[in-house]
């Protein structure tokens, strides 16, 4: 069964993927759900933290483990450090998935493919070096009043202020990445008209560039609205890919 290496999304952390990496080690898979650095458990690292940073934090993971054939997903902001990462390590990756997610070219930034009033938020959190803590948006929150409210408050009270330059640094692409067989799960449910929608040019260019294309109708967090239903879909995706 392939091996799955999941990246959470922005203000989040790898125990956000805990529900789902469960469901997919019932069905056999080895799953890793790591936290990049200054976010999560791992918050006490920043601010001083880039997008080199979290590239580097996933290559670690594939290469430290010696991971091969591996189904490598990025969420949300995750799609950035997870597009880098199998530029960087190709010949380790047998699937590159985007959970809603970022899907950046090379020399862009978060900020590029983000709408321009959070681009505001950043550069204001950010000091003379360009570092600091971005706070969380309000209209980026999970939506209430679809599961319990006591569930969605223990998610919310986990998630922390991101590092700027995580927003502000541009990925480096070699083009290792483009020849990798990618998806991308798009999530049909809502959650992020509030804040612009910035997910929906993603999707288009996957359909557009004929990657294999899901659908989940859950909001733009799956693992917290249904961990069951993303899951199966991220199982389905990988049942279709060669681990030899």
């Amino acid at each position: 069964m392939p091996t799955f290496v999941i990246v959470h999304g922005a203000f989040g952390g790898g125990w956000e993927w805990t529900p789902v990496a469960r469901v997919l080690r019932r069905r056999g898979h080895e799953v890793f759900t790591p936290t990049l650095t200054g976010m999560g458990e791992r918050y006490h690292l920043g601010p001083w933290v880039g997008l080199a940073h979290h590239v580097e934090d996933v290559v670690a993971v594939l290469e430290f483990e010696n991971l091969r054939h591996v189904v490598l997903c990025g969420a949300s902001y995750g799609g950035m450090a997870v597009t880098a990462a199998a530029d960087r390590v190709a010949p380790r990756i047998a699937l590159v998935v985007y959970v809603d997610a970022l899907v950046p070219r090379d020399g862009q930034t978060g900020l590029d493919l983000l709408p321009e009033w959070f681009g505001g938020v950043v550069r204001a959190a950010a000091d003379e070096q360009g570092h600091g803590w971005v706070p969380i948006p309000p209209s980026v929150l999970p939506p209430g009043g679809l599961i319990p409210e006591a569930e969605r408050a223990r998610f919310v009270a986990r998630l922390r202020p991101q590092p700027v330059a995580t927003f502000t640094e541009p990925v480096r692409l070699t083009g290792a990445v483009v020849p990798l067989t990618r998806a991308f799960v798009r999530c049909t449910a809502g959650g992020l008209e509030a804040a612009g929608d910035p997910i929906a040019p993603m999707a288009g260019r996957a359909r557009a560039e004929g990657w294999r294309y899901r659908e989940l109708a859950a909001p733009h967090d799956p693992h917290l609205f249904d961990p069951a239903g993303t899951a199966a879909v991220l199982h389905e995706l990988a049942s279709t890919v060669s681990t030899d």
